[in-house]
Order: C-alpha cells, then sequence, then structure tokens
C-alpha cells in the first residue's frame, strides 16, 4: 500500500519456472499488497513453484493465449481486486524488482499515470547483454514510432511497465492483439487517449533462462508495431478511425480469468 492506493504486481509466465523463485524473492514487500501470476499453459513446474512460494492469485490458462492474452487475464483480475498501481514484471529476472519503489513513488505521487523501466536509456541494453541487432532494430523501430505517434520516448519495448487504475480503465486492451505486439497497442492507446509516460532507467540481463523471441518473431513484432504506428499516425489525423482507440464505455471491468 502506498498511501492509500493498492499496489499489485502482476507476473506474466511461460515456462518461468528456473527464474520465478529469484524474481519473487526481489519484490519489496510490504509495498506490494498483492501479486497475481498468470501461467499461459506452461510445460515446465511454474504454477507449483507459485503455489509454494505462496503468490496471492495464480491464473492457469489450460491453453496457451499468447503473451497479449496473458496480460489481459492480468489487469481483469488486478482491477477486479481494486489495484490502484499496477506493476507488470516478467518472472524471467531480466528486469530488477527492486526499481519497483520508484515506479509505484511516481504514480503514487501523481507525478505519472505511466512508467516504463527503459533499457536504453544509459548503456543498460548492450550491457547488459542485448544482441546488436536487437538493439539497432529497437532503434529504428523507436525513431519510426516517435515520427508517426508525436511522441517521445526512448524506447518502447520494455516488458516493464506500471500504470494507474485510471489508464487501465481508460483503454480497450482487450481489442489490442494477443501477440507480442499488446505491448506497442497498449503504449499507442495511452499515448492517444492522452495520459503522460515517464521513463526510469533500468538494467537488464540476457541470459539463457530469461524469455527472448528468436529473429523471426522479432521480424514479425516489428511489422506488427510498424503498422500499430501508421494506425495511430491515421487515426490521429483523422483520416481512419480503428477500434482500438475506441475507449471503453463505462471502463473494462473483471469478466473472468
Amino acid at each position: 500500500m502506498y498511501k492509500g492506493k493498492k499496489v499489485i504486481v502482476v507476473l506474466p509466465a511461460y515456462n518461468a519456472a528456473l527464474t520465478l523463485e529469484k524474481t519473487y524473492a526481489e519484490i519489496p514487500f510490504p509495498l506490494v499488497d498483492e501479486v497475481i501470476l498468470c501461467d499461459d499453459a506452461s510445460r515446465d513446474n511454474t504454477v507449483a513453484l507459485a503455489k509454494k512460494l505462496g503468490i496471492n492469485h495464480v491464473i492457469e490458462h489450460q491453453k496457451n493465449k499468447g503473451y497479449g492474452g496473458n496480460q489481459k487475464s492480468l489487469y481483469r483480475k488486478a482491477l477486479s481486486l481494486g489495484g490502484d498501481i499496477v506493476i507488470m514484471l516478467h518472472p524471467d529476472y531480466q528486469y530488477t524488482p527492486l526499481l519497483i519503489p520508484s515506479f509505484v513513488n511516481i504514480i503514487g505521487e501523481g507525478l505519472y499515470p505511466v512508467v516504463l523501466g527503459s533499457r536504453i536509456l544509459g548503456k543498460g541494453a548492450l550491457r547488459g547483454g542485448m544482441p546488436l541487432y536487437k538493439y539497432i532494430f529497437n532503434r529504428f523501430l523507436t525513431l519510426s514510432q516517435n515520427l508517426l505517434i508525436s511522441y517521445k520516448l526512448s524506447e518502447y519495448h520494455t516488458g516493464y511497465r506500471a500504470f494507474s487504475r485510471e489508464v487501465l480503465l481508460g483503454i480497450n486492451f482487450e481489442a489490442n492483439s494477443d501477440d507480442f505486439v499488446f505491448d506497442n497497442e497498449m503504449l499507442s492507446q495511452i499515448v492517444f487517449a492522452g495520459f503522460d509516460i515517464a521513463e526510469v532507467t533500468c538494467p537488464t540481463k540476457y541470459f539463457e533462462e530469461a524469455s527472448s523471441i528468436n529473429f523471426k518473431r522479432s521480424a514479425k513484432y516489428g511489422m506488427g508495431v510498424l503498422r500499430v504506428s501508421i494506425c495511430h499516425f491515421f487515426q490521429r489525423l483523422g483520416l481512419a478511425k480503428f477500434q482500438l482507440y475506441q475507449r471503453p464505455e463505462g471502463g473494462i471491468r473483471e469478466l473472468g480469468n
């Protein structure tokens, strides 16, 4: 709890058994009130380990719904539990949970309603082992997005994010893809809705157990990112209308897992 605001950490998990315990151990309790893990039909013992660790809420997908589908389940649950500040943290230990207090402080003090952990600010990305092709890909896509979306971020591709309740209720994340481009659709919606975004320098770690998509999936993701940015551009200029940017009536409520 932070100044009367309920803090929830959500963990989108897939085959995270080797890194989950290390990630969970660094979550700063009692600042964090609840932890929700959604397992996307893992083939390892992620669910059993999550329950053994005492994670408050474990959602189990019987069929793999994808990275975006995983997050949808997590945000629905976080809203239904009354979350005021919701932090999305990957359980693969690529991002450190030790930055959670900074994220909470920024949102809790009303400075910004969205916070991103940026690997690009400073020299954290390459130093942490990000493959050079991914770094170049990241920089090219971010430049394109800044121009098309008319915003300025150091990167749009971090998996470490925090949102106020107002933001999650104010965008139609249910209309987004169930695949990896979900993250970029969400940021596009946030910018279009007029919410400001803060960035915090974040170290990152690339190692064998950390999840990472291959070159083929990265290329598919990149094409999806450009598609979203072009849609945003046309929507911003009033030349087209996309369901992505229609605000949900009455907010998004819990509809089940």
